[in-house]
């Protein structure tokens, strides 16, 4: 499959999340995100939360907290 066939199959789905400000490496953050609200929700602390994962993706902390609040925007009006 050729970029362009991709593209042209993904059109309409490219076209919202880039209305919407996503950016097409965020798919990379769905699991890490997926991750802390079930921490969260398990009764963990965001701290905790952070550290465990920082450590599990690789990345920082600092990171963590931006693909949390990122991940966390409300999408109103196609912009984040």
């Amino acid at each position: 499959m050729t970029i362009y066939e991709i593209l042209s199959f993904n059109k309409e789905l490219l076209h919202r999340l880039s209305d919407a400000g996503v950016k097409t490496g965020d798919y990379r953050y769905v699991d890490l995100f997926r991750d802390f609200t079930k921490m969260v929700r398990e009764g963990n602390k965001t701290t905790y939360a952070v550290a465990v994962l920082s450590d599990k993706y690789r990345i920082s902390e600092r990171k963590v907290y931006d693909v949390i609040r990122y991940m966390s925007k409300d999408c109103k009006n196609g912009a984040v």
